[in-house]
């Protein structure tokens, strides 16, 4: 009967781990994903502010020679800008993935 008991034990223990590693899990996804939402967020006004900046340059620029060059000076930028941005994104999603998915020991 002793051994009965131990098997019941060992199966409750392992129940019990596997459900505290789902909510680690979980847990870590869910504030993973909310700096991830904000880091959008915060990029989004970024954009937002620069092409607003960019286009009162344009609509106060005195010769197409002008508003060409703030143009370009603006797509350069933002396409530079553009680029870091979704490699930070692209690590925060690996690094979210991999401590997510990383198995915890107690």
């Amino acid at each position: 009967m002793a051994k009965q008991f131990n098997v019941t034990d060992a199966f409750q223990n392992f129940g019990a781990d596997g459900f505290d590693s789902y909510v680690r899990s979980y847990g870590e996804l869910n504030k993973g994903f909310q700096e991830i939402a904000a880091e959008w967020t915060n990029y989004s006004k970024k954009v937002f502010e620069k092409s607003t900046k960019a286009f009162e340059k344009m609509a106060g620029a005195k010769s197409v020679e002008d508003v060409f060059a703030v143009q370009t000076k603006y797509t350069k930028k933002a396409y530079e800008a553009h680029i870091a941005e979704m490699t930070k994104l692209g690590e925060m999603y690996a690094n979210l993935m991999q401590s997510a998915l990383t198995p915890k020991v107690r």
